[in-house]
């Protein structure tokens, strides 16, 4: 029997997801398919009857509309949140704001998934050419940060997130789960994949495999250490999410009339 349960979801889908372009750190609002997504997470949430005494959140704006309108959906604004740079999306480096089936007709499929998907490929960083890097780190969110300026990554592999997610999971997140606080995490694809990987074991390799829906809630059922008892739950329509789940992995792959 589960000693702890926690929901966690990927934001509702961004203008750049529709554009399919690596949005990564820069900041973008939910799209109208992406409220939708939200809305529709918090009123299946509330059919199941959860009831969240805390909520986590990037800082960047998506994570925190989706976690806002879940929370208004199921008639829970009152419950707090806190907001950490730690749970951002994985920093995409050089690719920011370039289109994924673009840069599989260029590098080809396999690279682009190396590139999204794999545990330990870094990127090419960001450097101060880059057309973002300006609105990135001039961006005043992060002066608030617990580290300095010059420390914030220029590029990650998702090892790197999961290196600087883990200090506010284990500092943070943790005791909350402990005391009996029942959680929602409202993140990215990355940050959520990290944290899976983290709870559930995932070796290095089958990471690479792991695909997650946008505005889909996640139960994670863990041991009084915290590791899951089983694999995490997608609550809602199963073919719908396996739908959605094919979307995702299709955003890195040449578009048909290319090929």
């Amino acid at each position: 029997m589960a000693k702890y349960r926690l929901v966690l979801v990927r934001h509702g889908e961004g203008a750049w997801n529709k554009e399919n372009r690596f949005c990564s750190w820069v900041d973008q609002k939910l799209s109208n398919d992406g409220i939708k997504e939200a809305r529709n997470c918090g009123k299946h949430l509330k059919a199941q009857g959860f009831e969240f005494d805390l909520v986590f959140t990037s800082v960047l704006s998506r994570s925190i509309q989706t976690a806002w309108l879940i929370l208004e959906e199921m008639g829970q604004e009152w419950v707090p949140m806190q907001s950490s740079w730690r749970l951002n999306e994985r920093h995409y480096g050089a690719l920011i704001g370039l289109n994924r089936a673009e840069m599989a007709l260029n590098h080809g499929e396999e690279q682009v998934k190396i590139w999204r998907r794999s545990y330990d490929v870094t990127p090419p960083p960001i450097t101060e050419s880059h057309p973002y890097y300006e609105e990135i780190y001039s961006d005043r969110r992060y002066k608030c940060s617990d580290v300095s300026w010059d420390n914030l990554p220029k590029a990650e592999s998702l090892k790197d997130v999961l290196d600087r997610l883990l200090p506010y999971w284990n500092e943070k997140i943790v005791p909350e789960l402990k005391s009996g606080k029942m959680i929602l995490i409202s993140a990215h694809g990355n940050s959520s994949r990290a944290l899976l990987k983290h709870m559930e074991g995932i070796s290095d390799e089958d990471i690479v495999n792991v695909t997650l829906p946008t505005g889909v809630p996640i139960l994670l059922e863990l041991d009084e250490n915290l590791h899951a008892l089983g694999p995490h739950q997608f609550l809602g329509d199963q073919e719908a999410i396996q739908a959605a789940i094919k979307k995702v992995e299709d955003q890195g792959k040449v578009k048909s009339a290319e090929k």
